[in-house]
């Protein structure tokens, strides 16, 4: 089959036969990935849910894994990241997206206002190693914020349908109980199961609740406000022994940290970041909108655009971009930026080192990763554009 396909290729050229094929249904390649939208859902205000059927070999997702999703917004092809929300499973030939609408968002808003049944989407492969253990711990414990819901939604959904029988604690957290989507579910999952225990905390209205019909039953009050080991106690006591999952705003993130560290747990912690690194222009909705302070505290823009600038005053040297044959001075904003400030158009998808999509050779000089701070000088490397900044005079190949 592969070799017809390269016979038909040769024939059709110089346009591949994808082209061609997508002018009889958009849906129909051969190379390409693409998903139809079947179901469109806005139950939750600010938010739109979609179905998607991908074609017959597309491979499934472990839940909590992301994938990338390309929409033609006026001509232009732009990528970005969602997690699906669905239980794992190879068979499943649906894929569930809750995306939450950005007011700077320009994907999020895109879905949130257009997207209707018969829309083509491209599609890439899952990724990402956030994602459940096989096989599945004795204990876990899931915890988000705001938009963060919908990897470990997905772990949720996959536990529920597994029938998981170990201990389960699941901690969200969100503005209100309008803005939490799915409820109703999360309701009938914790009604199924005596031995989860699904909390839902809205800080900023210093109110708590559990899901389903179940009445808080612990010592001490809901844990109302912004995560700390007390509530936390409270909840999971047993979160030593457990395998710790956490998406949300990089405050929630933190907090949850500096409990893990004091207790020595730092193995029993995996995190998935959605917080856009503060500056990258242009960075869509990814995974998330504006959570303000969920969870951990002051938490900025969560996956938002136009987060300010990611370099700093005093930047020197100069950017080659090599490839292109264009020079630029350094600004202190990312590569990516950098490069979209001279006028060139690099490839990019998620935009928060996530995808890899923007990924270049690293010809010669320095560059700092902006989300650890680590220098890297060594001579032709693949570096991405989107979370490193030159340092002094660099050569990018693009």
């Amino acid at each position: 089959m592969a070799g017809l396909v390269d016979l038909v290729q040769t024939l059709t050229s110089p346009h591949p036969l994808d082209r061609y094929l997508e002018l009889v249904r958009p849906a129909l390649t051969v190379r390409d990935l693409r998903a139809e939208v079947t179901r469109v859902r806005r139950s939750v205000p600010g938010s739109v849910t979609l179905t998607l059927r991908p074609p017959r070999r597309w491979a499934g997702h472990r839940a909590g894994q992301f994938i990338q999703i390309g929409v033609v917004i006026d001509g232009v092809k732009h990528t970005r990241c969602y997690s699906p929300i669905d239980p794992q499973s190879p068979r499943r030939r649906s894929l569930e997206l809750t995306v939450k609408a950005h007011p700077g968002g320009l994907v999020s808003q895109y879905l949130y206002r257009h997207a209707a049944p018969g829309m083509v989407v491209d599609l890439a492969p899952a990724a990402g190693t956030f994602a459940l253990p096989d096989p599945r711990p004795d204990a876990l414990v899931l915890i988000s914020g705001g938009s963060g819901i919908t990897p470990v939604l997905s772990m949720l959904r996959t536990l529920d349908a597994e029938d998981y029988p170990g201990r389960l604690v699941f901690l969200h957290y969100a503005k209100s109980p309008e803005a939490v989507p799915h409820r109703g579910e999360l309701d009938a999952i914790a009604e199924r199961h005596s031995n989860f225990r699904i909390v839902l905390s809205y800080p900023s209205l210093g109110r708590a609740e559990s899901a389903g019909e179940a009445q808080w039953s612990c010592d001490g009050p809901p844990p109302a406000g912004h995560f700390d080991y007390d509530a936390f106690e409270r909840i999971a006591p047993w979160f030593a022994g457990a395998q710790t999952y956490v998406c949300g705003p990089a405050s929630l993130m933190d907090a949850v940290r500096r409990v893990y560290e004091a207790e020595q747990l730092d193995g029993r912690l995996h995190t998935e970041e959605f917080t856009v690194v503060p500056g990258q222009k242009h960075a869509g909705n990814i995974r998330g909108g504006p959570a303000g302070n969920i969870g951990g505290g002051p938490a900025g823009n969560i996956g938002g655009e136009h987060a300010g600038n990611m370099g700093g005053s005093g930047a020197e040297g100069t950017t080659v971009f090599s490839a292109s044959g264009v020079r630029a001075d350094n600004a202190g904003a990312s590569l990516l930026e950098q490069a979209e400030f001279a006028g060139l158009t690099p490839v990019y998808g998620c935009r928060m080192g996530i995808c890899l999509s923007c990924t270049s050779i690293k010809r010669s000089g320095c560059t700092r990763n902006l989300r650890t701070g680590e220098l890297d000088s060594d001579p032709d490397q693949p570096i991405q554009l989107c979370i490193n900044a030159a340092v002094g005079d660099v050569d990018i190949e693009i």
